[in-house]
């Protein structure tokens, strides 16, 4: 396995996070395109195929493995790698993309290997390996939300994802279930079996405004819920959003109609 970066971090903020990374000389952190914050003079980015790991060989075919495993996600072919080349200690940071929280993952603490939903990678030491995990369940597929595809995290070093709102973390036993909004996962350990599980009631289906489906996350191991789901978050702004007429009023009001009878827009 290729040797992690040793990387130190601090977080900072409440609502709206960013993650600021210590780099040593030669040390390098690797990233998604476009969450970098800041970064001192002296580190070096560059754009690079794929996660940057070298877990896929080496050459050309290697690097194309690894974008490959990206682009499964629904990801962009390229991340960014920013490598300290200066003499002394240099910091980067990342911002998160919504309000939430940026959760530290240490790998090698969860046995390697983390699986997260798509979208939630921010950041990691470089030679974190970022691919692709396929769920084998027809369910979780078609009904899952997120999809089938989920992203896995393997080594030994740190990584950070983000969640929406506000993370809770919980250790399941064996054959412990939880029921979850598919859209409030945010990962697990590789031991814990994801799948989704219809709501069973037609009348709490149509009416009960949580959907469908649910997930269920069955133990052994740890999960990673999020409280506010982009997708949650998304939906609310659209809804909030006053349908606006060619004067720029709310459509079918009292109070925009009597404007456009004050300014003569009567059309």
């Amino acid at each position: 396995m290729h040797q992690m970066h040793e990387i130190d971090y601090k977080i900072h903020g409440d609502d709206m996070q960013f993650v600021e990374i210590e780099l040593d000389p030669m040390e390098a952190v690797v990233a998604e395109a476009g969450g970098m914050m800041y970064m001192d003079d002296g580190i070096d980015m560059e754009t690079i195929f794929g996660d940057g790991s070298q877990s896929h060989g080496t050459g050309i075919l290697g690097s194309l493995l690894g974008a490959g495993k990206r682009l499964l996600t629904g990801e962009s072919l390229f991340m960014t790698v920013f490598q300290n080349r200066a003499a002394n200690r240099r910091r980067v940071a990342f911002g998160a993309p919504y309000p939430g929280k940026i959760v530290p993952i240490h790998l090698k603490e969860l046995g390697g290997e983390f699986i997260a939903q798509k979208d939630s990678f921010l950041c990691a030491a470089k030679g974190v390996s970022v691919g692709i995990a396929l769920n084998k369940k027809m369910g979780a597929g078609f009904f899952g939300g997120e999809g089938f595809i989920m992203q896995r995290l393997q080594g030994d070093g740190w990584a950070f994802i983000h969640a929406g709102g506000t993370i809770l973390e919980r250790t399941l036993g064996p054959g412990e279930v939880l029921r979850v909004d598919t859209g409030c996962v945010v990962g697990f350990q590789p031991g814990v079996d994801f799948d989704i599980q219809y709501v069973g009631k037609i009348k709490s289906a149509i009416f009960g405004g949580e959907g469908l489906f649910f997930a269920t996350l069955r133990g052994p191991g740890k999960v990673w819920l999020q409280s506010l789901p982009l997708s949650r978050l998304a939906n609310r702004i659209v809804s909030a959003v006053p349908r606006l007429g060619r004067g720029g009023r709310e459509e079918g009001s009292l109070l925009g109609g009597l404007g456009g009878l004050l300014d003569g827009d009567n059309s």
